[in-house]
């Protein structure tokens, strides 16, 4: 059994918050399951790696609570946030304090290759 899951946020649409709050709460739960989980911020979803664009994705609920919330959440269980951004290219704006580190796309395959990780994409 795979102790290892990898979130990949790459193709989902955050002007959608319901493509990119799932997952998020996805590696929240992993985490508290005690598995290792990290979540790779890539491609359209590089910009959840900045403050404003984090801040700013609410859910509808109550109260509410944004994609930062949830990635603060996420990383008090234990997950680790990663940017892999796109062409060498950082998002504009002040990355959060949750990104561990920014990663190129060796890391990615390298890691998705591994026996011991469950992949999942969005």
């Amino acid at each position: 059994m795979a102790e290892k899951l990898i979130i990949v946020l790459a193709n989902s649409d955050p002007a959608y918050p319901l493509e990119v709050i799932p997952p998020l709460v996805q590696a929240n739960v992993a985490s508290a399951m005690s598995y290792e989980v990290e979540v790779i911020l890539s491609g359209r979803c590089a910009c959840l790696a900045t403050a404003d664009v984090a801040a700013r994705l609410s859910l509808d609920s109550d109260p509410p609570r944004t994609a930062l919330d949830l990635i603060r959440e996420a990383v008090d269980n234990g997950a680790r946030f990663k940017l892999c951004a796109p062409l060498g290219k950082a998002p504009e704006g002040e990355l959060i304090a949750e990104i561990g580190e920014t990663i190129g796309a060796v890391y990615v395959i390298s890691e998705a290759m591994n026996e011991d990780t469950v992949v999942f994409t969005y």
